[in-house]
């Protein structure tokens, strides 16, 4: 380098030693106690303000600051962070910081030590170096670091000495303050690496080189080596072995456990006063085995043990019926640390910003994809798949914010079934992609635009993840649990106007739940109300077939993959006695058949021999009413069933979440409204909070000409749809959307097939059924779009064919200026298909308790 990028220390030997201090250097000073950095930290304050730099302090710890002298704080720019706001936030704040400062500025730091108290974990005090030190050497700048000797393992100082210009090693004794350059990047001498000693009595610097100095040298190290604390392992480890000891010894205190909570299991006041209550400290350390990496568990994690260990204590019958679980936890910092040490970090702080967090989300998302996880994480990734040996595991997400009071983020992200086949590394290949798969999942567009409607973009979303054993059995090569589904402790759509709302609800499945909470073609999952759970809305065999599940979710072992198969493909595998307990006969059909010389069975899956089965209603109802009263608020489920030819089940259950059920709204009536003209008026047929709202926008798509559209382009009315609906974000406009069938399905023949965030900005949804094109509207009530509708406060109404639609005129606004083809030009192939109409006397109506909806103009 050029002389004029030397730096003055402040302590000319010092300079002597390094060759001086270079522009773009990070100095990085292992200390036993502060005042050691203070020594040499003051002089280059002093220094850099009689060389007319610009200087930061950047404060962020709980010790004394190390700059204290008023002449110096005169000069120097001092600028606090909160890492209690999370690894994320924290680092991209102090990132834009030293963005806003630019290029040549001179940075003091608190001590790094001081991020392991609060991040618990080396780990993670060695991303924040990582990611900082590189972004400072680029601006040409100087920073100086303290980091105290014997905190952090071998590990994270390496990780430090890897990325840092220089590392400086400090001690001292009452006579004499020592310093020994480990690292110093691009320079050396022939006395360079040796240690020094500063005389504190008459200032004198001098290389140590006679026998007697270097013993004394040496005895100090040593002393202060001594009272360092075991390197070998992460800090994050070291409190878990102490922890551990301390109970064994009877001497575990609230500070430990709250230490514990906090790190591993949650952040969230309302969850962490639950897990102290129902959880043991053995409950802790047998979690901590079962963790790859470090870090928190996340929230859908926490939620499942969580509601387990509620059930597990409350319930007498549960422990009978249990199933137990034995599942892994990928901790929360590894995802970061998976970002970092696949050079991605840039691309996530340019992401986090305004303009890039859409903008760069797609390019972060395809790198989360190819990255490669460390060597020590891959490790213990083998040693999940040694112990589930060759059964089906699922990787399932568990993020920071997931499952927790406020925020479901139900279906926001990924879950991935390894089917787990092949040999080892073919496995273990799948595995890593599977976490890959979960990780990318954050940069969705509707996980984004979930997030940002939910006031949550600016907040730490790390994601851990939950590895879950399938819960099931095998038949010959399909592998699956009899039935699965989710539950509700309380229903917030009364779909049989007898049922009582509050006696809880199961959506129930043959086969591996995902039908259960996904709109797929063909498929209606059994509903049942748990104060009349044999009860149904179909009156005949007949509807109750034409109603039913078509098709089956396995893990088919032979191909080693997830597939979907037709329910009479598995009729050939599936004992005789599992048939009964979730199928029936459709003795008309099979009675039509016969009269045609065809003899044979014709079976529907309706779970209707397992729903008349008391002990089983009756655990489930106990189960959601009992995490429903411990939790202070409706909940929701996932659970697993297994059963045997002797009528013995057990329940898995899978998930745990608080449930959103609206704002209650203020009475409403739709009693004697007058409307000149009425667009809709239905009963038994919407679910939302009572209110009336004026409609300022109403777009209606064509049932019959969406029908004729080419099945291969029906995305093109869903991404219409979704450009609709970001034109009128922020506008404080009310928007209605009229569509066909099945809104948010995957499948595009039955209806509109738009993610939540191409909808997240409409106020009512009605979907409208059409018997000529085949559409019928289908709440899927427990599934992530119902959950995303009751979460954003959407309201939802249908229009059937049938008593319950009172009057329907899809073309009251028909003479209407259609403003599509200005907000939506490129897509001229949808006009007529798709309206956009500004209505200036449209209203809509919502009678919650008489569950009556009314939309016209007054």
């Amino acid at each position: 380098m050029a002389a004029f990028d030397k730096v003055k220390s402040g302590i000319p030997q010092m300079d002597e030693i390094l060759d001086y201090i270079r522009m773009g250097d990070n100095v990085v000073w292992q200390v036993t106690d502060l005042d050691e950095f203070r020594f040499f930290a003051i002089p280059y304050v002093r220094q850099a303000i009689e060389d007319h730099r610009d200087i930061v302090y950047i404060r962020f710890a709980w010790h004394a600051p190390i700059l204290t002298e008023p002449e110096i704080l005169e000069k120097v720019q001092v600028v606090k962070f909160d890492p209690d706001a999370g690894f994320e936030s924290f680092t991209v704040a102090i990132h834009d910081e030293i963005t806003r400062h630019g290029r040549d500025t001179f940075y003091v730091f608190d001590c790094l030590s001081e991020l392991q108290s609060v991040w618990y974990t080396d780990l993670m005090m060695g991303n924040f170096f990582s990611v900082t030190c590189p972004y400072l050497f680029e601006l040409d700048t100087v920073a100086y670091f303290p980091v105290m000797r014997g905190r952090h393992s071998f590990d994270a100082i390496a990780r430090i000495r890897e990325t840092t210009q220089l590392l400086l090693d400090v001690c001292s004794n009452e006579k004499w303050v020592y310093l020994h350059p480990i690292k110093v990047w691009e320079r050396a001498s022939d006395t360079m690496f040796l240690p020094h000693g500063y005389r504190k009595s008459t200032g004198e610097y001098r290389l140590l080189e006679d026998g007697v100095s270097i013993s004394r040298y040496y005895q100090t190290l040593q002393q202060v080596r001594d009272r360092s604390q075991d390197q070998n392992i992460d800090s994050y480890d070291r409190f878990f072995t102490m922890a551990k000891a301390a109970f064994e010894s009877g001497h575990f205190t609230p500070q430990m456990e709250a230490q514990i909570i906090d790190s591993t299991m949650t952040k969230d006041g309302n969850l962490k006063e639950l897990v102290r209550k129902y959880f043991t400290p053995a409950d802790y350390f047998a979690l901590r085995d079962r963790m790859i990496g470090s870090g928190a568990i996340g929230g859908k994690a926490c939620g499942m043990l969580l509601a387990r260990k509620i059930a597990d204590t409350e319930l007498e019958d549960y422990r009978i019926y249990a199933e137990p679980h034995d599942s892994f936890y990928i901790g929360s910092d590894v995802f970061y640390t998976y970002i970092v040490s696949n050079g991605d970090w840039k691309l996530r702080i340019r992401q986090r910003s305004q303009e890039g967090y859409f903008d760069a989300a797609d390019e972060l998302k395809e790198r989360l994809l190819a990255g490669k996880f460390p060597g020590k994480i891959r490790e213990q990734m083998r040693g999940v798949l040694e112990y589930f040996g060759l059964n089906p595991f699922i990787v399932r997400s568990s993020s920071f914010l997931e499952d927790g009071f406020g925020n479901a983020f139900a279906g926001k992200y990924e879950s991935v079934f390894c089917v787990n086949r092949g040999s080892e590394e073919e496995r273990l290949e799948a595995f890593e992609n599977a976490v890959r798969q979960v990780y990318a999942s954050t940069m969705d567009r509707s996980a984004l635009e979930y997030r940002l409607r939910r006031g949550l973009a600016g907040k730490d979303e790390q994601m851990a993840i939950l590895v879950q054993r399938v819960s099931g059995s095998y038949y010959e090569r399909y592998y699956m649990p009899c039935v699965a589904g989710v539950g509700y402790s309380h229903s917030a759509y009364q779909w049989h106007p007898n049922m009582d709302p509050s006696a809880g609800m199961l959506r129930m499945v043959m086969g591996l739940g995902t039908k259960a909470v996904d709109r797929t073609r063909e498929d209606y999952p059994r509903l049942a109300n748990l104060d009349r759970p044999t009860v149904t809305v179909y009156t005949s065999a007949a509807q109750k077939h034409k109603f039913s599940q078509r098709n089956v979710d396995v893990l088919d072992c032979r191909d080693n993959c997830c597939r979907e198969v037709k329910m009479e493909e598995l009729l050939g595998v599936l004992p005789f006695w599992y048939k009964r307990m979730v199928m029936e006969h459709d003795y008309e059909a099979e009675r039509m058949l016969s009269d045609r010389g065809v003899y044979r069975d014709v079976w529907f899956i309706s779970c209707q021999k397992l729903l008349e089965n008391r002990i089983f209603t009756g655990l489930m109802q106990r189960i959601l009413k009992t995490l429903e009263r411990v939790y202070g608020t409706a909940v929701d489920i996932e659970y697993a069933v297994n059963m045997d030819k002797d009528g013995d089940f057990v329940v898995n259950l899978l998930q745990c979440r608080p449930l959103f059920l609206g704002r209650e709204g203020e009475a409403v009536s739709t009693e004697g409204i007058e409307l000149a003209r009425t667009l809709f008026d239905v009963r038994d047929a919407s679910m939302g909070t009572s209110k009336k709202s004026k409609v300022d926008v109403i777009v209606q798509i064509d049932p019959a000409k969406y029908a004729a559209f080419p099945y291969a382009q029906k995305h093109k009315v869903a991404d219409a749809v979704g450009k609709i609906n970001r034109h009128y974000a922020g506008s404080g406009k009310n928007l209605l959307l009229m569509t066909p069938g099945r809104i948010g399905t995957s499948s595009p023949e039955l209806g509109v097939p738009v993610t939540f965030a191409d909808i997240s900005c409409f106020g009512e949804i009605c979907e409208v059924s059409d018997s000529r094109a085949g559409f019928m509207p289908e709440l899927s009530y427990g599934s992530h779009m119902f959950q995303d509708l009751v979460e954003a406060e959407i309201s939802y109404s249908a229009v059937f064919n049938d008593q319950k639609t009172i009057r329907y005129d899809p073309l009251l606004l028909s003479e209407q200026e259609d403003l599509f083809e200005k907000i939506c030009p490129n897509r001229p192939e949808l006009l007529g298909m798709v309206t956009v109409k500004e209505p200036e006397n449209l209203y809509y109506w919502l009678d919650s308790i008489g569950n009556h909806a009314v939309c016209g103009t007054i």
